[in-house]
């Protein structure tokens, strides 16, 4: 019969070892992709219910005013020597990132033409500043009515 031996006996414990070992690998997952979650999109609309992003202090801005008049910081330029001009700024700069701050009035084709310009000059990151919308406005967009 029975021997007395523990050769029947059930084990309760839990082995806890290949759950630790998934969850250090899941932490590890976590912790390399975090940081690029964390970067803006491309583009976004003119008024957005997202967090602001950390802004660094030297920023290059580019604006278009509801004129269609293109400036670089506080510099006006043509919108046609707008890559010279930002090939000629982006030579002495080791961030190459760029923002965008368009006029809602302003028409789509000049914000893409900008856009266009803006990459062709060789810029690594595009990014669309935006003001936060309010509740009225997030609450229009969500019914759909005007």
């Amino acid at each position: 019969m029975n021997s007395g031996g523990n050769g029947d006996r059930l084990m309760s414990d839990i082995n806890v070892t290949p759950f630790v070992d998934v969850m250090l690998v899941l932490l590890i997952i976590f912790m390399v992709t975090a940081p690029m979650m964390m970067q803006g999109v491309d583009v976004s609309l003119p008024e957005a219910t997202s967090e602001p992003l950390a802004a660094e202090e030297d920023q290059l801005v580019i604006s278009i005013d509801d004129q269609n008049q293109v400036y670089i910081t506080d510099f006006r330029v043509d919108p046609n020597n707008l890559r010279e001009k930002l090939t000629h700024i982006l030579k002495g700069r080791s961030d190459r990132a760029v923002y965008l701050k368009a006029d809602k009035s302003i028409s789509y084709g000049m914000v893409v033409y900008v856009m266009s310009e803006i990459k062709g000059a060789g810029v690594d990151k595009l990014g669309m500043i935006t003001e936060p919308a309010t509740e009225d406005d997030a609450n229009e967009h969500k019914t759909g009515s005007p």
